[in-house]
């Protein structure tokens, strides 16, 4: 997904404005990195079913993950997922909770690189990610209140 035209020229070089992003993935070509925007809670009333995806932490380490619905393990996109160590591509996950919080917009917690675990699927291909440090211990226990 790129920014909608005209955005880059009042941002910084390097930076990306997060309102811009509103499919969950951005891919930075210049750093050569995928970064994810998972929110854990979702609603039917907030989610149509093409996005209702069923993201969790299962660990402090482990994160499952369900790609965009039209992407296939033999895209491009689903490919330089499925390989991203060997291709020398970055994957960073930015979590949050739920999308709403009691005073506004809720933020995103960046846990981080991430490396594939496993993958199984089509449309979305489900993901399982090893973040490199584990999640704060108060964040992975509001995580899997959220998603329980």
């Amino acid at each position: 997904m790129s920014p909608k035209a005209g955005a880059a020229s009042s941002r910084r070089p390097g930076c990306i404005a997060i309102s811009l992003v509103t499919e969950g993935v951005y891919r930075d070509e210049a750093t050569g990195s995928d970064l994810f925007f998972i929110i854990l809670e979702k609603s039917e009333r907030e989610y149509s079913p093409s996005t209702l995806f069923k993201d969790y932490a299962s660990s402090p380490k482990l994160v499952h993950w369900e790609s965009q619905s039209t992407t296939s393990q033999a895209s491009a996109t689903g490919q330089r997922y499925i390989h991203h160590r060997r291709s020398g591509s970055n994957i960073l996950l930015f979590v949050r909770q739920r999308r709403l919080a009691e005073w506004g917009t809720a933020p995103y917690t960046l846990l981080g690189a991430a490396e594939v675990v496993s993958h199984t699927g089509e449309r979305p291909i489900q993901f399982v990610w090893r973040v490199k440090r584990a999640m704060p211990a108060d964040f992975f226990r509001e995580a899997k209140v959220a998603t329980a």
